[in-house]
């Protein structure tokens, strides 16, 4: 049965809002959730971005049942991998094991804050892979020291450790990201229905795992409305991912989208209150293979009646046409 999810996107609410929204994605019955992790907005109409692992933490204490997930973070950059780990181990304590690690190799967007550069995308992929190696090891509960390509860890070991360590996703673009996250990987983090990436995926080991995609959506009982509301939040979607990484601050993605008319975005996100528009939405996902997809309701104001919408009408009408 595919699973479907709601995202708290950080991008476009407060924190106080994205923990209400998710206790209320619960109570709507969402299967699970994903938290988005930047510094900055896309688009300076989002209006938001507060710290992504402080709304989980209080989201862990304000929920019961809804799995969380970050979607995604980059542990090497305005992290280090060593205080990624420390905060995965105690995310994993506080929801009761309801959590999972979701990394990725990052946005200039977000990691050029720290004023390290930004590299090469093979560069990129390499600091990914030795972090992930770090997080493992400080999972396992011992001290670890590393000198690395990329990173040193002097003598770090968790203190606080589940017996239960989270799953790790890695987040997919290509073949090399899929060849990492087939070796490395619990499951699979994508954006993109593309059957070539989950084949790549279980060509390098992923064989059998979850793979999670996400897509947005717009619901308004006022079609033109969610239309407009779409295009100004979330144009910059379809500039793709190997775009989208590199520009370094949401005045660049209002420059990249400038030439995006409201028709480009309804053509490639659903919008309205029409349920068959998202069923029909979904349906790549389902069936290239992504046993979990989780939705993005475009607009931090509109999360409520989304919500209640989703419960009575989208989440039936889903479960209906995918299992």
């Amino acid at each position: 049965m595919v699973q479907i999810g709601y995202t708290m996107m950080t991008e476009q609410a407060g924190p106080r809002d994205l923990v209400d929204h998710v206790v209320r994605a619960e109570e709507a019955g969402f299967d699970f959730s994903v938290t988005s992790d930047h510094y900055f907005p896309w688009l300076r109409s989002q209006g938001h971005s507060p710290y992504a692992w402080s709304v989980l933490g209080a989201a862990a204490q304000a929920t019961d049942r809804i799995p969380l997930m970050t979607y995604v973070t980059c542990p090497t950059f305005r992290y280090h991998p060593a205080v990624v780990a420390q905060k995965a181990a105690t995310m994993q304590l506080l929801s009761q094991g309801r959590f999972r690690l979701g990394l990725g190799s990052g946005e200039n967007l977000n990691e050029h804050v720290v004023g390290g550069g930004w590299p090469s995308v093979d560069v990129r992929h390499e600091m990914l892979q030795e972090a992930v190696e770090i997080i493992r090891a400080l999972f396992e509960g011992g001290h670890v020291n590393h000198r690395g390509t990329h990173f040193d860890v002097e003598s770090a070991r968790l203190w606080d450790v589940p017996d239960e360590p989270p799953q790790i996703g890695i987040a997919v673009s290509g073949e090399r990201s899929c060849a990492l996250a087939g070796h490395l990987a619990d499951l699979l983090i994508a954006t993109e229905p593309k059957p070539g990436l989950l084949e790549a995926f279980d060509r390098h080991g992923g064989t059998g795992k979850p793979r999670v995609g996400q897509l947005p959506v717009c619901y308004d009982t006022d079609r033109e409305a969610a239309v407009k509301r779409a295009h100004a939040q979330f144009r910059w979607f379809g500039n793709g991912w190997k775009v989208n990484s590199e520009l370094p601050h949401p005045d660049s993605f209002e420059s990249a989208t400038q030439f995006v008319s409201p028709d480009d975005v309804a053509a490639s996100i659903p919008c309205g209150d029409d349920p068959e528009d998202f069923v029909a939405a979904v349906r790549p996902y389902a069936e290239a293979g992504f046993t979990e997809i989780a939705l993005v309701q475009i607009g931090g104001d509109s999360q409520p009646e989304y919500l209640d919408w989703s419960a009575k009408t989208l989440l039936p009408a889903l479960r209906d046409a995918l299992g």
